[in-house]
């Protein structure tokens, strides 16, 4: 009950006037329902028995007028409904997309993406059940038995005793069932995430797999698991499956009574043929809005199934959140400093004690061993990530004392995983101010040497490159993403091992440009190639996540310590051992 609350507020917005429209439509349409058999009763007295031939007049202009009536406002709970049900799943999804936008990157590394693509596109179709669904079944079929229950009654009381005494008694196996349901749907809903999780990784890293060989090890996967949804899915089939009949035939007890007691009544002259026959059609006609009023039970436990899975989203708090009182950045000019900072993940600490103050326009290089927290200091800087303890603040002020937005904004970020959206060129180039001109794409392009290969494709710059980018080649997309953060322009500028991708040529040309570049920026390079930094201000070399040293590339490699260590293997690693002479 407590879900189902928690959703009330979806529906708040659509009351008046789509929501209040269609339960009056369905309102009306379930009264309508108590007309008939009385429609049914002046059949079989008035014509067949009485032969009134006056109602040879009117009863067939009253049946066109009710079921006229009856159809158009079907027609309106129905759309009405629907728009309502549809509008309410829009704005789940858009709320639900919403916080994700502004979840923690940790956030991401918990959850697989097709999980989350699951909760957005599968479960959120549940809560449909849940409101309008629910609430039409409710007001609809409560409607249709009470009126229709008191045209019983006003027939025939004793009838409807005998016919009121086994109805209730059909709910109780349904309710006991709905929870089941609840309980299987959930389980598929789970196995759906990982079916488009293990669909989505094999697509995307479809190059891999094929490299590998391991077609069959991910049709396989994939089998498995999508049979573990067909079983669970079976299992609420089967359970809905037995619902019906289950009330049918506790129903087929009542109707029998009253055919047998009723049938009794008519031939020792108790009752007309036309009472017995709109006892008969009202008690019919009352068995399937009952029968769905049981059923909605069921649905209610799938929708509320989907809706924990929901909320169990939107209730994760960012880790990374703005305080009250924060303020506009401006415009960096002065410097970044650490102060004591350290990071971990799960209380392991990645970084201990980090001190350090890089000034605006200097150049320093974040070197170490793989694993050993370089990218992650970088990530510190926009607040990817909240440090542990200690402060992080760009000229003198606490990042955590800025808006999120006016920081980053200060800051572009080229990473070692380049990820461009499935839409042209130039909107990859000018994302994130998608209203600059066409000139200022041009000169970004140029100072990343990606405008050759730009004017060479079919559309150049309107070029669309596809999922991830993946009509490119590695350098390509480098560059493309190097242009974006020159487009950016902004003061500090964070190379996360961003010529990692390139060739050597494409390398060159695109050290060139950043180094003419990085002469007005603040400069934070994370490198893994020591040759690429040979020209940085500073170097600070990361051993198990503190600062081991720090200096000029000449002043490190004179000390012989770790930086010198690092950069005579990485030297051995880039010299090719020499084929042998052949023999002649």
């Amino acid at each position: 009950m407590k879900t189902y609350f928690r959703l009330l507020p979806f529906l708040k917005p659509y009351i008046w006037p789509y929501f209040i429209i269609g339960m009056v439509c369905m309102l009306g349409y379930s009264a309508t329902g108590g007309v008939i058999p009385f429609l049914v009763q002046g059949v079989f007295d008035d014509l067949f028995q009485r032969k009134d031939v006056s109602m040879l007049y009117y009863l067939p202009l009253a049946i066109i007028i009710i079921f006229t009536a009856r159809g158009l406002l079907n027609f309106g709970q129905h759309y009405f409904s629907d728009y309502v049900g549809l509008r309410i799943i829009n704005d789940v999804r858009n709320e639900l997309n919403r916080h994700l936008q502004y979840m923690s990157l940790s956030f991401f590394y918990r959850h697989p993406t097709g999980t989350l693509l699951s909760r957005v596109g599968n479960d959120v179709g549940l809560l449909r059940s849940v409101l309008t669904d629910t609430l039409a079944s409710l007001m609809r079929d409560s409607v249709s038995v009470i009126v229709l229950i008191g045209v019983a009654f006003y027939k025939d009381w004793v009838l409807a005793s005998i016919a009121f005494f086994v109805f209730p008694a059909s709910v109780l196996p349904v309710m006991r069932l709905s929870k089941k349901i609840k309980r299987f749907t959930r389980r598929g809903q789970i196995s759906t995430g990982n079916l488009t999780a293990l669909l989505q990784e094999s697509v995307q890293g479809n190059r891999i797999v094929k490299a590998f060989g391991m077609e069959e090890y991910e049709i396989r996967r994939f089998t498995a698991e999508n049979f573990r949804l067909f079983k669970q899915s079976l299992r609420a089939t089967r359970i809905k499956a037995v619902v019906t009949p289950a009330m049918e035939l506790l129903a087929a007890f009542g109707i029998a009574g009253v055919v047998w007691y009723g049938g009794l009544s008519v031939i020792a002259g108790g009752r007309t043929q036309g009472e017995f026959l709109a006892f008969i059609t009202a008690m019919l006609l009352m068995y399937q809005p009952f029968k769905s009023l049981a059923k909605t039970y069921a649905s209610v436990q799938q929708g509320i199934a989907g809706a924990d899975r929901v909320f169990e989203i939107l209730d994760v708090t960012p880790e990374v959140n703005e305080r009250v009182g924060v303020r506009e950045a401006r415009r960096f000019t002065e410097s970044i400093e650490f102060h004591d900072v350290s990071f971990g993940y799960n209380e392991k600490l990645v970084l201990k004690n980090i001190n350090l103050r890089i000034r605006a326009g200097e150049m320093v290089a974040l070197v170490g061993v793989s694993g050993v927290g370089k990218s992650t200091l970088a990530d510190l800087i926009p607040r990817l990530y909240d440090v542990t303890s200690g402060s992080i603040t760009v000229d003198k002020i606490d990042v955590r004392d800025l808006t999120l937005r006016s920081l980053r904004q200060q800051i572009g970020v080229v990473s070692q995983h380049t990820f461009l959206f499935n839409d042209t060129i130039r909107n990859n180039i000018s994302y994130g101010d998608p209203e600059r001109s066409m000139d200022d794409v041009i000169l970004a392009a140029k100072a990343a040497y990606a405008h050759g290969f730009i004017m060479a494709l079919p559309d150049g710059y309107d070029t669309e490159i596809g999922e991830m980018g993946m009509q490119l080649s590695g350098g390509q997309r480098q560059r493309l993403a190097i242009a974006r953060a020159l487009l950016k322009n902004a003061p500090i500028l964070i190379l996360d091992e961003a010529t990692s991708a390139l060739d050597v040529e494409s390398e060159r040309s695109v050290q060139d440009a950043l180094e003419n570049l990085m002469t007005q920026r603040t400069t934070l390079v994370v490198a893994h190639r020591l040759s690429t930094i040979r020209k940085a201000d500073r170097i600070v070399v990361l051993v198990d996540g503190k600062i081991a040293e720090e200096g000029t590339h000449e002043e490190l490699l004179a000390r012989k310590k770790e930086y010198s260590r690092l950069y005579s293997m990485q030297l051995l690693e880039d010299v090719e051992p020499a084929e042998p002479e052949m023999m002649h």
